[in-house]
């Protein structure tokens, strides 16, 4: 969330700021309203507390020269009831203020690109030259299909639609991917793998801004009366495994990866990119998490992107970066880069791996904090988060990219190792 600061004494220059980069709209008359009331009930707490110290002491007092003190107690006694009411109507309305701030996003770096959707966003860099094929390029789907490889009736069959079943070679490439990208961000980026659990409690889900903003995306189990929720990334996981904690600074910034299980419940259509395994309710991906001195967060975002890059550029598979406009970032970040792959039987880039800076706004609700190693004192943390990188997706790209007219699909020289020696799929 934002720093409090921000809604207390620069309430209309963040709105302003909302406005602008977000379209958000941020209810001054009832922030203000209810910021009065907090202040108005803090002081009127706070006297009330002093005038019952103030009483108590007098009753001792009393006591000790053998005096009534009936009427100071019972003085005592109304003074707590409206103490109590106070203490009762304050926390009511910080409670309100903090449903309000949870509920804003997170301001834009000055860096980014002031625009509403995906068509602000600017094109940073290309790698890669995609390729001129001499016979008619077949899309994911049906490269997978005809070798019962990929199988989305048994996925519908299993568990609904957006499920898929994958076998043989296809499903041996799939896990490839994975561990590919997991030795890599280990061995060559510095990265601590984790395993970490996929099904995490509410407290998880807020720490990093899906709650309770986006709980109509996320899918939930229930048992008895307890409510948790199957993360839609592994950043859930990994960044609040610095909740509550206090890194020393020469810890940072601290790398941490995972390859796991995410679950998104997005409602409604989206066309083509129902079909296959473009956009699944179930999905597999290496996830990247940062956390950093605040000083060190943004080169740590271009080192992120960058681990990202290395990824595609080792499977030869061609991309661009984008920097995304303000309309179209994701609710926690302050900046973000996408990168995209190109995907032939579309003749276009789509996304396979996003990663932002959420400067200290995830930190602020975690209260993941770093000792300033100067003044001894804490400060928050910035976290970052990214792909590196959506395995589905990186999946599809292969096998486009790499298909042959004979429908087989060439392995990537770095996944050899991985697949047995195997060059080829067929």
């Amino acid at each position: 969330m934002l720093d409090p600061s921000l809604l207390r004494s620069r309430l209309a220059e963040t709105a302003a700021r909302l406005a602008e980069t977000r379209g958000y709209t941020l209810d001054i008359v009832a922030v203000e309203a209810l910021e009065n009331s907090r202040k108005q009930l803090a002081m009127e707490t706070q006297e009330l507390q002093n005038l019952r110290n103030t009483r108590s002491k007098a009753i001792g007092q009393a006591k000790a020269k053998g005096e009534d003190v009936a009427p100071l107690m019972a003085e005592v006694a109304g003074i707590g009831d409206k103490l109590k009411a106070n203490e009762q109507a304050l926390a009511e309305v910080q409670a309100k203020l903090a449903d309000i701030a949870l509920g804003i996003p997170n301001i834009p770096h000055e860096s980014v690109p002031i625009g509403k959707d995906e068509h602000g966003n600017v094109e940073t860099s290309r790698w890669g030259t995609p390729r001129t094929f001499d016979f008619a390029v077949k899309d994911h789907v049906e490269l997978g299909e005809t070798h019962g490889w990929l199988d989305g009736d048994a996925g519908a069959k299993l568990s609904g639609a957006r499920f898929t079943v994958l076998r043989g070679q296809l499903a041996h490439l799939h896990r490839a991917l994975g561990q590919f990208m997991l030795d890599l961000h280990t061995g060559e980026h510095g990265y601590l793998e984790c395993n970490v659990p996929v099904i995490v409690n509410a407290d998880t889900m807020q720490g990093t801004g899906q709650l309770p903003k986006f709980e109509e995306d996320l899918f939930a189990t229930e048992v008895g009366e307890t409510r948790r929720y199957l993360i839609p990334t592994a950043e859930v996981s990994l960044t609040n495994l610095v909740r509550d904690t206090i890194q020393d600074a020469d810890a940072l910034p601290l790398r941490m990866t995972a390859h796991t299980l995410c679950f998104r419940a997005e409602a409604g259509s989206y066309g083509r990119d129902t079909r296959g395994m473009i956009r699944q309710h179930q999905f597999e991906k290496v996830e990247m998490v940062h956390v950093a001195r605040a000083e060190q967060s943004y080169a740590q975002l271009e080192e992120m992107v960058g681990h990202a890059e290395t990824v595609l550029q080792k499977l030869g598979l061609p991309y661009r970066k984008m920097l995304l406009c303000t309309g179209d970032m994701g609710f926690g970040a302050t900046k973000t880069y996408d990168l995209e792959v190109w995907l032939p039987s579309q003749q276009t880039y789509r996304e396979i791996s996003s990663c932002s800076n959420c400067e200290d706004f995830q930190a602020r609700r975690l209260q993941a904090r770093v000792r300033n190693a100067e003044t001894g004192k804490p400060e928050l943390v910035h976290t970052l988060n990214g792909s590196g990188l959506a395995i589905g997706r990186t999946l599809i790209a292969v096998m486009e990219n790499n298909q042959n007219a004979d429908g087989s699909i060439t392995v990537p020289e770095v996944l050899r190792p991985y697949m047995g020696g195997l060059d080829r799929i067929a």
